[in-house]
């Protein structure tokens, strides 16, 4: 079956629609979700699920919003599954007042941003835009991010579920739906109800190129080092005071490089510090630290140890503690013992025309940690490219393409029951 001859695509208008919602994390909140603003797209998602058919979507009162598609396949015995993407954008850049623009029969052509002419999306610095030649390229205008990670893969799952309902001959069995807050500050399923959602196996769309499914993440750790130095008044501080911000300072110089983001790539792991606060008397440094492997993520924690040891030297009488907690665990641990699951996944792809490539993904997605929970989550292509940038773009193909792979997925799980 032909699926892109079979109706026209409207992922294209639901993610233009979606990307002009601020829907922008706060790391710095306690609340969930982070920012009250992500409910606003998460209102209009269930109202057009609802008039989709998918009676039961609502959102609860931390901002997950749930739905189903009913199964329409006499097989009693077909898995239930689940399509998940997140509604926040990253802290990292402004998401709000974005204006998307379609570059149709893209050909090669640098990029320039209209509202920042600085801002110029060049072939040479994105390689991955030598295979949307003739496609049409959707960015920002240039003062935000476009919001690609994750409203593609938003548009993506909610054109699926359309389609699904208005294709009766697209068989399938039951399909549960969830759009999660504030993945992007690692809370993206804080508070998922895995019992609500029933399902066998999930599948976030959120991946990069068309074609790539990741069934492997970095294991995550956290940690707060925290220096205690000696104040002093600084007229009088000869020989006394010991800066806690300068002992911080060196400590994250002396760190070593090729432990770094900087510094590492593919397989390897890093060391990453992402804030210092503080004052004399007590500075805290903030680490992220990643691996594919948990006992290197171990030793990467040590490497923060020996280093403030070595700098601790130098300042008799100053100290430090180290906390060290989990945020997720590779997904791969788990997905290797349902192998059915990555390879439904690639089958679908391959269906859908494109060349499947499984890989690793340099990063953690709400399959990390929902794979852990009990719902085993690979991740499948959203098309999103230069993530958290303001040269952040994605393609109506690569978008359509990760429409075909939902639906090809929904109907190998009932052939294969």
């Amino acid at each position: 079956m032909t699926l892109h001859s079979m109706f026209k695509f409207t992922v294209t208008e639901r993610f233009m629609r979606y990307v002009t919602i601020d829907t922008q994390s706060d790391p710095n909140s306690n609340t969930c979700p982070s920012t009250p603003k992500q409910k606003n797209l998460g209102v209009l998602l269930v109202n057009e699920l609802i008039e989709a058919g998918l009676h039961d979507a609502h959102m609860d009162e931390y901002g997950y919003v749930y739905a189903t598609v009913p199964a329409n396949s006499d097989k009693e015995n077909i898995p239930v599954i689940c399509f998940c993407s997140h509604m926040d954008t990253a802290p990292d850049c402004s998401g709000n007042g974005v204006k998307p623009i379609i570059h149709k029969n893209y050909q090669g052509q640098d990029l320039v941003l209209p509202d920042d002419p600085s801002q110029i999306i060049r072939l040479t610095d994105h390689p991955d835009l030598y295979n949307q030649l003739g496609n049409d390229v959707i960015t920002a205008s240039g003062t935000t991010l476009l919001g690609a990670d994750n409203k593609a893969g938003v548009a993506e799952i909610m054109d699926a579920c359309y389609h699904l309902m208005n294709h009766p001959e697209i068989k399938h069995g039951k399909i549960r739906i969830l759009f999660t807050p504030d993945e992007e500050i690692g809370r993206g399923v804080d508070k998922v109800d895995i019992e609500k959602l029933g399902a066998y196996a999930g599948y976030t769309i959120d991946g990069e190129s068309a074609g790539n499914m990741e069934n492997e993440t970095f294991s995550a750790d956290g940690a707060k080092l925290i220096i205690g130095g000696i104040s002093a008044h600084p007229g009088f501080a000869k020989g006394k005071m010991q800066s806690a911000i300068k002992i911080a300072s060196q400590i994250v110089n002396a760190l070593p490089y090729d432990l770094s983001p900087e510094g590492t790539a593919d397989m390897q792991g890093f060391v990453h510090p992402v804030s210092i606060s503080g004052h004399i008397e007590t500075t805290e440094i903030d680490f992220i630290i990643r691996d594919f492997d948990e006992f290197q993520l171990k030793q990467h924690a040590d490497v923060i140890r020996k280093t403030a040891d070595e700098v601790l030297k130098k300042f008799p009488g100053s100290s430090y503690e180290l906390q060290v907690h989990a945020q997720y665990r590779n997904m791969k641990d788990v997905l290797d013992r349902h192998p059915q699951i990555v390879e439904y996944g690639m089958e679908a792809m391959r269906r859908a025309g494109l060349n499947a490539r499984l890989h690793s993904i340099r990063g953690g997605t709400d399959g990390s940690r929902l794979s852990f929970m009990g719902l085993p989550c690979p991740n499948i292509f959203a098309g999103e490219h230069a993530f958290h940038s303001k040269q952040e773009w994605v393609s109506v193909q690569d978008m359509q393409k990760a429409v075909e792979t939902i639906l090809h997925l929904c109907m190998i799980l009932e052939e294969k029951a």
